[in-house]
């Protein structure tokens, strides 16, 4: 099986249980560390369930905040939690149906490893932001700051190692500060700053850190679906005996993702040649 087909995105509330509780709490950082003023229009291109769109209606005070997903099933869920002035629809971030020059800021959490051609999709979100309009974006750390992520993998390799070939950290190299710099500058943009996030992942025992596994939303959760039972079973012992339990049974590990922003500065009516970074 190729390893695009574990990467299903489709039931809201199963990602939410798996990753998007935690994409939330960066999220609010995130917008903190933009620091944008009040009454600009905002594109937040791949919004998922809606937790990077919340975060900008709740905190910013926007003119209007557009939320774009291509799953139909996150932007339902997007549309049920996203405050006012927020609208999610269904689209491609590798191709907006958004005119040129019409946003103020453009934002991405969590999509950008997912796309075939990331290097295109930042040019194309320069290329609806003004001149001087800000395009910024987060990634999880797969390789050495995602820790539940990395004791899941460590355990799904130790039990089956040809599993090494589906690890996030080793699928997604961009995901780390030298590439994804390397992707706002081949976009045209300017004045880029590049800067870790870091929250805790607080699971009341292993049952709150297994299950989300099971719902088969996302790269992990994809691959314990096509699982036998038994194997399935290896894996959630193998997790167990790996992760560090609390006296209290709880868990509690760190998660850290990388937040990276850029400045449009060319005048033109099309992106800056743009290159992707591995």
């Amino acid at each position: 099986m190729k390893e695009q087909s574990f990467d299903v995105w489709a039931a809201g509330n199963a990602y939410e249980r798996y990753m998007g509780r935690w994409s939330r709490l960066v999220a609010d950082e995130f917008v903190a560390w933009l620091d944008c003023g009040d009454g600009l229009r905002w594109l937040d291109v791949g919004c998922g369930t809606g937790a990077l769109t919340s975060a900008v209606a709740s905190q910013c005070r926007p003119r209007l905040v557009v939320g774009l997903d291509r799953s139909a099933g996150f932007v339902d869920s997007a549309r049920a939690t996203a405050p006012a002035p927020a609208c999610c629809v269904v689209g491609d971030g590798l191709s907006l149906p958004v005119r040129d020059a019409r946003f103020d800021v453009a934002v991405s959490g969590l999509v950008l490893n997912f796309l075939p051609s990331p290097g295109a999709a930042v040019a194309e979100a320069a290329r609806t932001v003004r001149p001087g309009g800000l395009v910024a974006a987060y990634v999880w750390d797969y390789a050495e700051g995602m820790a539940f992520l990395r004791h899941f993998w460590d355990a799904a390799i130790a039990v089956d190692p040809s599993a090494v070939d589906l690890d996030e950290g080793r699928r997604f190299p961009m995901c780390g500060p030298d590439r994804l710099r390397s992707l706002w500058s081949g976009a045209g943009l300017a004045d880029v700053d590049v800067e870790p996030m870091e929250v805790e992942t607080v699971f009341a025992g292993f049952p709150d850190l297994w299950e989300p596994f099971l719902a088969g939303q996302g790269p992990a959760p994809g691959y314990v679906a096509a699982l036998a039972p038994s194997a399935r079973d290896r894996l959630r012992d193998t997790l167990r005996e790996g992760v560090p339990v609390r006296p209290d049974g709880s868990i509690v590990l760190s998660a850290r993702a990388w937040a990276i922003r850029g400045r449009r500065i060319h005048t033109g009516t099309h992106a800056a040649p743009w290159s992707d970074a591995g």
